[in-house]
């Protein structure tokens, strides 16, 4: 890695926190524990680390209300992972709703999480210091959240504002429907579905319909691209 990754591991159930402590490690992150809700809070409002992974159900401050309060804090934007046994869908939802930028379910792969925290890790790996993506004509502002083609700003929901992102931190890579889903809506398994087809169409038409280049270009067979 060209930098230490800092992981905070906010969980107290010790057999989990030796699978995750050994393979984070083996992978070359710096990892930092926390057995209860309100350790991490102390710990993740003190230090800055790249990524948080927090169970639901802990001591002292469940997972959800931890995400809440972190997320709320002025200038707080570490990426947040939970951590779950819950089956109810309902409790995903919730911290998706509250702040929480991606999830995975136990028991996992640890292959699995990591590919999950590696994706979170390349949507903040951008410039924090002046955190605007420029290619050619598009520029994507990730303070106010504004977008402009050619100067004009351009108005998109928060879906397309995200589909963008990733178009422009990976343009020039042809990017599969199936790693849009994984990366873009969180969905990692197989499912039938045109949304990404939809979200396409739904960009171009407020990006490219008015100018003669056309920068999100579909690649047959294949998926799309932005050049």
């Amino acid at each position: 890695m060209e930098k230490n990754i800092k992981i905070l591991v906010i969980e107290d159930d010790l057999g989990v926190i030796d699978v995750l402590n050994k393979n984070l490690i083996d992978e070359g992150y710096e990892v930092y524990l926390a057995r209860d809700g309100k350790k991490g809070e102390e710990l993740a409002t003190k230090n800055k680390f790249d990524i948080i992974l927090m169970d639901i159900i802990m001591p002292k401050m469940n997972g959800l209300e931890l995400c809440k309060k972190l997320k709320s804090r002025r200038g707080f934007t570490t990426p947040i992972l939970m951590l779950t046994a819950l089956g109810n869908s309902d409790n995903i939802v919730d911290g998706l709703e509250i702040g929480a930028d991606d999830y995975v379910t136990k028991p996992f792969k640890f292959k699995v999480l990591n590919a999950r925290i590696k994706a979170l890790l390349r949507r903040t790996s951008n410039d924090e210091v002046e955190n605007i993506i420029v290619y050619e004509e598009i520029k994507l502002d990730l303070d106010t959240k504004k977008v402009y083609r050619d100067e004009n700003e351009v108005t998109l929901t928060q879906k397309e504002y995200n589909l963008l992102n990733y178009l422009l931190v990976n343009n020039n890579k042809v990017l599969s429907r199936e790693e849009i889903l994984k990366d873009v809506w969180n969905i990692n398994f197989e499912i039938s579905t045109n949304v990404i087809d939809v979200y396409i169409n739904y960009l171009r038409n407020k990006i490219d319909k008015n100018y003669d280049r056309k920068y999100i270009q579909t690649v047959s067979g294949h998926g799309f691209v932005l050049r």
